[in-house]
């Protein structure tokens, strides 16, 4: 199931409410940018909303507020606020384990790599080495 989540602002501006929104297909966001990117510009952009303007600035001083989660999202959303960092983390690891679900599967045909919890660990651990090891580029 994909990730997927409404986020919406409620703001006033020259005496007229707005409620600008936008839905946010999470995992296309964290492949893309590799994290949830500042969604106030994305909002308002989608919404018309001049990133050069009083209302714009209007609209950054309240938080955004969000609901219709879809996917693992849903566990990081309580009373409309999202923990991103948390679901960010979440999502990485979920992508990790897909990675090495498959790399298990073909190589040594194990269908759910859940059920071995000692080879889970030790590919993590692996994992993170070579994370570790690798020069970072200039």
């Amino acid at each position: 199931m994909s990730n997927k989540i409404t986020a919406s602002i409620t703001f006033s501006f020259r005496g007229k409410v707005h409620s600008p929104s936008l839905e946010f297909d999470l995992d296309r966001l964290m492949t893309e940018y590799g994290r949830i990117p500042d969604l106030y510009p994305l909002i308002a952009r989608a919404n018309d909303f001049d990133l050069y303007s009083y209302e714009y600035e209007m609209m950054q001083a309240e938080p955004v507020q969000f609901s219709n989660a879809n996917g693992m999202v849903t566990k990081h959303v309580k009373k409309n606020n999202l923990d991103i960092e948390s679901f960010e983390s979440d999502w990485r690891d979920n992508k990790l384990l897909e990675q090495l679900q498959k790399i298990t599967a073909e190589a040594m045909s194990i269908d759910n790599l859940k059920q071995h919890p000692e080879l889970l660990d030790a590919l993590r651990q692996a994992y993170q080495l070579g994370k570790n090891n690798t020069p970072e580029s200039d």
